[in-house]
């Protein structure tokens, strides 16, 4: 079974030569949220200048469309923050999607029909 990261690894690479080139008219954007520290200091900094617990995994600019993405392998669960946040999201009419592989990423994107 593929870990998150490779998942998250194959989503970013496949969005960005499809979708963030130069020669891309609009050019989109994919961007991680480094929400992992080395210690409680780091954890810490991180907090103070503006680290959410339960963000999304990834960020996506769509043809003017923010998508929040959560990776989670096959058998992976959100925690209760993880929740939280896309209840916060959801609530303002953003999309959050929870993706467990990249085949299923390019599922939804397709069946959003944000073009």
């Amino acid at each position: 079974m593929k870990t998150e990261d490779k998942i998250q690894q194959e989503i970013v690479m496949w969005y960005r030569n499809t979708y963030c080139l130069k020669i891309h008219t609009p050019r989109n954007i994919i961007f991680s949220v480094p929400n992992d520290s080395k210690d409680a200091k780091e954890q810490m900094r991180k907090i103070a200048t503006g680290l959410y617990a339960g963000v999304s995994d990834l960020i996506v600019v769509h043809f003017g469309n923010i998508i929040f993405v959560e990776v989670k392998t096959e058998t992976g669960k959100q925690s209760d923050k993880q929740k939280e946040f896309e209840s916060i999201v959801t609530q303002q009419n953003f999309e959050y999607w929870l993706i467990r592989s990249l085949s299923d990423f390019k599922n939804k994107l397709q069946e959003s029909n944000f073009y």
